[in-house]
């Protein structure tokens, strides 16, 4: 059985010879030097040799088209201490960082600030027949994955994105203000972005290109739930995710998937009635219990909802942890894999237990 055809048959119907072997979620750069200094072989050069030192399967091949901004806005540095870099991100986006650690940006300055912003970035950087989108190496690894047997998903982290393009362009708290001040700007700037993904999916499909899951990068929950409401989600985003579906439908690709931290069950069923069927990384931390959504959403596809803060607990705490998911694993559709990123207070040690355990639990031998 070929990656691809486990990966279909296990995500759109339960059955496949075992279910895929991920470990999709790497570590933090100061993981990474924790585990240099603990044992890690050397000749490792980044997170893709410990994924196959494991023997995990290849996962998705990811096409290098461009649905942002384009061109992206020029990567700068405008400040830099011992302890922050202050820089321009890719959509325009000031904000700073912490050098020596790993936590969330502080995000300090947005590029719309009023409507002429965003005419001028609309006209200027998010134009769906710019042909540099579809300027990258997206036929070759095409062509590549088919020849591998590899699935082949289109989208993702930071580009394709409803809720995710209107809070880099506005701010966090301006772009929730702006569903209830300004709805028209909010439906604007979702119904661009998804002209520009169908636009560029649309030149890749008439190239017979085969897509298996289009993916949204969206981010729109908190620990304590949704940041946006179900009323929010049918009003703004279902619009542009039917449109997505529909076009999915019209060229046989089966699954879109939503990537989200915190607790999303509020708008589970807002997003499954507008197409979208698969969804991660179902945070622990936040509550989620991927046997208890299993329960409830039997035809969803899951990823993730391995508590990566039991990695650093220890041998005891990563056999609990996966024993406590074996149940969703039973049921198919469902992909075990971490909650995200893997954090510092995780050692080489503990994380050689897990990949080799969470082997075991999938059936995969190396």
């Amino acid at each position: 059985m070929t990656e691809r055809e486990r990966f279909l048959g296990w995500m759109t119907r339960g059955r496949a010879d075992r279910p895929p072997y991920w470990l999709i979620w790497g570590p933090w750069h100061t993981t990474w030097r924790r585990w240099q200094s603990e044992g890690m072989p050397a000749q490792f050069r980044d997170y893709g040799d410990v994924r196959r030192h494991f023997g995990a399967d290849a996962g998705v091949c990811y096409l290098p088209v461009d649905v942002g901004p384009c061109p992206e806005f020029e990567h700068r540095i405008l400040e830099e201490t011992d302890e922050f870099r202050t820089a321009i991100d890719s959509w325009g986006i000031k904000r700073r960082d912490f050098k020596g650690h790993v936590s969330m940006s502080q995000f300090l300055e947005f590029p719309v600030k009023s409507r002429a912003d965003w005419q001028r970035y609309k006209a200027q950087r998010l134009n769906p027949a710019d042909p540099r989108r579809l300027a990258g190496p997206w036929r070759r690894e095409a062509r590549k994955a088919a020849e591998d047997g590899r699935p082949v998903q289109f989208g993702g982290y930071p580009d394709l994105t409803t809720y995710g393009a209107v809070r880099w362009l506005l701010g966090d708290e301006e772009c929730l203000l702006a569903y209830y001040d300004e709805p028209e700007l909010v439906h604007d700037i979702m119904d661009t972005m998804m002209d520009v993904a169908l636009a560029v999916l649309g030149r890749v499909a008439d190239e017979g290109v085969r897509v298996d899951v289009i993916h949204f990068w969206e981010d729109f929950c908190g620990r304590q739930g949704p940041l946006i409401g179900p009323a929010h989600v049918e009003e703004f985003m279902a619009p542009c995710y039917r449109r997505m579906r529909d076009f999915a439908d019209a060229h046989g690709i089966p699954l879109l998937s939503v990537d989200t931290d915190g607790w999303p069950d509020p708008i589970v069923g807002p997003l499954m009635r507008a197409g979208m069927n698969y969804l991660y990384p179902f945070e622990v931390a936040a509550g989620c219990d991927v046997n208890d959504f299993r329960r409830r959403y039997p035809t969803l596809a899951m990823m993730g909802g391995i508590d990566k803060r039991a990695l650093a607990a220890g041998p005891d705490a990563i056999d609990a942890e996966l024993e406590r998911i074996r149940p969703a694993v039973a049921s198919g559709r469902y992909i075990p894999d971490l909650d995200h990123l893997v954090p510092d207070d995780v050692s080489w040690v503990n994380f050689c237990y897990y990949a080799e355990r969470l082997a075991e639990l999938v059936g995969k031998k190396k």
